[in-house]
């Protein structure tokens, strides 16, 4: 059965609440026109996203994960922030504390104008020494490929990979913003891929309501205090 709250209901707690922390993945990047992860666009020259995005893949053929790392940049770049990406900006000046936890790595965030950013799977316009660990900003489009540190290191995407950890900092600072918040807002993302699935019912279990904006239900669903269906670009202005 469908949740009776109303949008309206949900912009009034908005309005009263003090500590506001958003979970956003793939949904509200794709009302942008990034294509999503497995979608029907997850193929790039009979390549798997599954195949590339690999430490293995890259050191076993950098050149190729780098191409493919390039024309993802290349689409990104002519991309802009959605009514959804502006909105939560505008909700981060609107509350006492905020914290913005996203899956995404295109940087649509802070080009809306959100500050207070976690980034749980990294940034693709940053790049990271494999030798010296320096983490640095690089929009070049294209890139150089292959891009080399001033150190000498070879430069990879800064993003988490299959099969790698993610960071521990940013985990942590997204467990203790869920921990502490009195409302979340879950947006776009399917509930199914850990450890950022469990971000909602943390904060759910230590007493924040949990509202969830998406397409289409989610395991997240029969947990979230209220579910909203639809885009978030439709739906979170109307909270403003």
């Amino acid at each position: 059965m469908d949740c009776p709250i109303s949008v309206q209901d949900i912009k009034e707690r908005l309005h009263n609440s003090k500590t506001v922390v958003i979970l956003t993945g793939a949904g509200i990047s794709a009302e942008s026109g990034v294509p999503t992860f497995r979608g029907k666009d997850g193929l790039w020259k009979n390549f798997k996203p599954e195949e590339l995005a690999t430490p293995a893949a890259f050191t076993n053929n950098p050149k190729l994960v780098w191409e493919w790392y390039d024309s993802r940049r290349r689409t990104l770049s002519k991309l802009k922030p959605n009514p959804g990406h502006i909105a939560i900006a505008k909700i981060e000046k609107l509350v006492k504390e905020f914290a913005l936890i996203t899956q995404n790595v295109d940087g649509l965030h802070q080009l809306a104008g959100s500050k207070n950013v976690i980034e749980l799977h990294g940034n693709i316009w940053h790049v990271k020494c494999t030798a010296c660990n320096k983490v640095s900003l690089n929009k070049d489009v294209p890139i150089k490929i292959l891009p080399f540190c001033e150190c000498g290191g070879l430069l990879r995407p800064n993003v988490v990979w299959f099969g790698e950890m993610l960071s521990d900092k940013a985990l942590t600072k997204a467990f203790v913003a869920s921990d502490n918040c009195d409302l979340m807002f879950v947006i776009g993302t399917s509930g199914i891929v850990h450890p950022a699935a469990s971000i909602a019912l943390r904060a759910k279990d230590e007493g924040a309501f949990v509202v969830e904006i998406n397409i289409e239900k989610t395991p997240l669903s029969v947990s979230a205090d209220a579910t909203l269906l639809g885009k978030a670009g439709d739906i979170l202005p109307q909270l403003l």
